[in-house]
């Protein structure tokens, strides 16, 4: 269904739970295969895969558009990110997966990486490129096969797209399995003994459940959670700087961004001020159909309009004045700016998920970190200083996977580690050689010696 306009895009086929298990048998045989090739076959898969996604990159923005809602510059940035994502994880089969280690017995030591067999991906609607293949394309190089869960409602852009592209990269067939459907499948996906890693983004709800059923099946998941992301504007700040910042981190694809600014702390002295420019912003902004010329487009379905407005209006009848926005026509949620809520108001306390942003003052240093620690989320935080080095040492302070200082929230880049803290996630699982290669293989001990060893029993 495309959310702009209701009407149906297509057709998708669904599985069942039991499909899970027939899927992990057949890529269970193909990765052994896979996993012998040499690196530079496995390596040339990738990064042709990486020249496809911007060779069919027009037809990819289009259905991303469509699908999810998109903007023209969201969607081409996310087929950026996809080819990056192929190219670094290009560089990951001749990447050194051992080391020497000491040993008290005249013996060679070693400690090797290895694949761990099957991986588990379940993607989200909201960026359904950029939040598969960063797990798909590294798990793939380092000799894994994967097992992809899209959310339903994005099983193109999210599912059948990632499929074609390494199809015709070469990756030999039972590699990539699409496996459509609902949380059932997920459940499968988990519970499935064969599937020994599962990475996971979604909200910070369904986290706790896949993280606790996979506790229970002595598995690993990778969980890239829910957000709630401070913006802190310090007293030295250019307001006009901080505003376009915020503008940007606050409303890029309607806020439908596990990174987004959802909290904006503003020293009392340019409080105002901020407010004001920020609620001109908002209203200045074109929300319609994002194959236009428009800043927002819609969200994802009536669902996700409901709760947002919800928060809003129930934040506004707490004490927030509502500023901008908090209105909608349709999926098309106006960019919204509550100022002044209390601390316990649902829009400034939860994930909202929308082209929301709720203005807070603080007095001082200490408050601010006080304010930006409260949240149990702790993904990405953005600081905005005429002196960086006084923003770091406050960054210091506030638990965050990622610190932006003179800049907003929301960034991705294939070589740098991502991830949060607390219920925002496990921590760095994606991005960069350190964090794929962590996530994607076990560690295995081997020793050798010249001849047997002897032992006095």
């Amino acid at each position: 269904m495309e959310p702009a306009t209701g009407s149906s895009l297509g057709r998708i086929g669904g599985v069942g739970p039991e499909d899970v298990a027939r899927a992990t048998q057949s890529a269970l045989v193909a990765q052994r295969e896979w996993a012998s090739l040499p690196h530079p076959e496995r390596a040339a898969v990738l990064h042709r895969a990486a020249d496809l996604w911007e060779q069919h990159g027009e037809e990819i923005i289009g259905w991303n558009t469509r699908e999810v809602g998109a903007i023209g510059p969201m969607a081409a940035f996310a087929v950026h990110v996809a080819a990056a994502e192929c190219h670094q994880a290009g560089s990951l089969p001749s990447h050194p997966l051992g080391e020497i280690l000491s040993s008290e017995k005249p013996r060679l030591s070693l400690a090797r990486r290895m694949p761990v067999g099957v991986v588990g991906v379940i993607s989200p609607f909201n960026v359904p490129i950029i939040l598969g293949i960063r797990a798909i394309a590294p798990a793939l190089a380092l000799g894994n096969a994967v097992i992809l869960k899209p959310d339903p409602r994005t099983a193109v852009t999210g599912g059948v797209t990632m499929v074609r592209v390494f199809e015709e990269a070469g990756l030999p067939k039972g590699l990539l399995q699409l496996l459509p459907g609902g949380a059932d499948v997920g459940e499968a996906i988990v519970t499935e003994p064969g599937i020994r890693v599962v990475a996971f983004t979604g909200s910070t709800r369904a986290g706790r459940i896949v993280g606790e059923l996979a506790g229970r099946h002595l598995k690993r998941a990778h969980l890239e959670l829910g957000g709630n992301s401070a913006f802190l504007v310090l007293d030295d700040a250019g307001v006009d700087c901080a505003v376009n910042l915020a503008t940007w981190g606050s409303f890029l694809h309607q806020g439908q961004i596990c990174m987004t600014i959802g909290r904006h702390l503003v020293h009392e002295s340019l409080y105002e001020q901020y407010v004001d420019k920020l609620a001109a912003k908002a209203d200045s902004m074109v929300v319609g159909d994002p194959t236009g010329q428009v800043h927002l487009g819609p969200v994802i379905d009536a669902g996700q309009r409901d709760r947002i407005i919800d928060l809003v209006e129930r934040s506004v009848a707490m004490g927030a004045t509502l500023r901008a926005g908090g209105t909608a026509d349709g999926l098309f949620v106006r960019p919204t700016v509550p100022a002044g809520p209390p601390l316990d108001a649902p829009a400034y306390c939860e994930e909202v998920f929308g082209p929301v942003a709720m203005v807070v003052p603080f007095a001082d240093d200490d408050e601010a970190v006080k304010l930006a620690s409260s949240s149990e989320y702790g993904l990405s935080l953005g600081i905005v200083t005429a002196q960086p080095l006084r923003g770091l040492a406050l960054a210091e302070r506030i638990p965050s996977g990622i610190v932006h200082i003179n800049d907003q929230t929301v960034d991705d880049e294939a070589n740098s580690p991502f991830g949060g803290v607390g219920g925002s996630g496990t921590g760095s699982r994606h991005g960069g050689a350190a964090a794929n290669i962590e996530a994607f293989t076990e560690t295995r001990w081997i020793t050798m010696r010249a001849e047997p060893g002897e032992y006095p029993l």
